[in-house]
């Protein structure tokens, strides 16, 4: 048997239960890991309390982790027993030992520990795609970048920063307004109220190229309004609760504004691009040009405190979770 975190039913932190459950064996094409650390991401409430629909129940939510290979199915020939390895976007994280595609797991390199590669894969992964090929940001761009201070926010600060761009990040208090700034956020807003104001000011009123919004709802028209002509709308997450239906005829209103919704999975389908991501992960961290930060760490038999910290905005920069 081993321990995991399962899910019977939606709804708030406390649904999350420690449990035995039977210990898996890999079939086909897949690997048995030894979880060494579990990352912590926003896509994990979404699955807790039924914003994303879960494919089974009882459910086992987390995206991410690293740890060491214990055995692998029949056809795996890209890792072996012993090999460190990664991974992000795959249900079933919560746990000490999971099964998983083989074909979705990265080799860690060993000049990245696995507490930090947890804490980097799904948000440093989403960053790459934003940065490099959803909006591929160059040197001289303004952009804006929402939730700052957060993981994903983190790492898009000090990636555009290495990539020539300067940032405007936005945050909720004055202390994330520091933290940002000393990741590479060129200047910071808190709060969204006076947003466009504060990027009209900043541009001199050329406005943005693109804007990065994981929040949703609460920041979705600020965020266009932010744009310039033919700007890019980018929103890759629902913090706030998700944007509601919009006349699309606001885009030309604006504009002639872009909108995209893009994820980490279909920018990661092919294993040739999924080596691509990770690769220029490990490169940029490797070279202390993105530094991981793990603020905040909780055993994962605890795993409900520190969603309530996640939720309650406390949290800033990446979030552990140790088996």
């Amino acid at each position: 048997m081993i321990k995991a975190i399962r899910i019977h039913s939606p709804g708030g932190p406390d649904v999350m239960k420690w449990e035995d459950v039977p210990r898996p064996e890999p079939g086909p094409g897949e690997a048995l890991i030894k979880q060494e650390a579990v990352g912590l991401n926003y896509i994990d409430v979404y699955f807790r309390s039924g914003l994303y629909k879960a494919p089974t129940m009882p459910l086992i939510i987390g995206q991410e982790g690293a740890g060491t290979v214990i055995a692998v199915g029949q056809g795996v020939t890209n890792l072996k027993p012993g090999d460190r390895a990664a991974y992000a976007g795959a249900l079933g994280g919560y746990a000490t030992e999971r099964v998983i595609a083989a074909d979705r797991l990265v080799k860690l390199p060993d000049t990245v520990a696995f507490k930090t590669a947890a804490a980097m894969m799904l948000q440093g992964m989403t960053a790459q795609y934003l940065i490099r090929r959803t909006y591929p940001v160059k040197s001289g761009d303004t952009i804006v970048v929402h939730a700052a201070a957060g993981g994903v926010g983190l790492i898009l600060c000090q990636w555009a920063k290495h990539l020539g761009a300067n940032v405007i990040g936005v945050v909720s208090t004055e202390q994330k307004a520091e933290l940002a700034r000393s990741h590479g956020a060129a200047h910071t807003v808190i709060g969204h109220a006076n947003l466009v104001a504060q990027v009209k000011r900043i541009t001199g009123g050329a406005m943005v190229s693109v804007v990065y919004d994981s929040v949703g709802k609460d920041t979705w028209n600020a965020s266009l309004d932010c744009l310039a002509p033919l700007g890019l709308m980018v929103s890759y997450g629902n913090a706030s609760g998700p944007v509601p239906p919009i006349d699309i005829s606001i885009l030309s209103a604006k504009g002639s504004l872009y909108v995209t919704r893009p994820s980490l999975a279909t920018y990661t389908a092919k294993r040739t691009d999924l080596e691509n991501v990770a690769a220029e992960l490990f490169d940029v961290v490797t070279k202390g040009a993105v530094k991981i930060e793990v603020n905040q760490t909780f055993p994962l038999k605890e795993a409900a405190a520190a969603h309530i910290a996640l939720e309650s905005r406390k949290t800033t920069g990446s979030t552990v979770l140790l088996p």
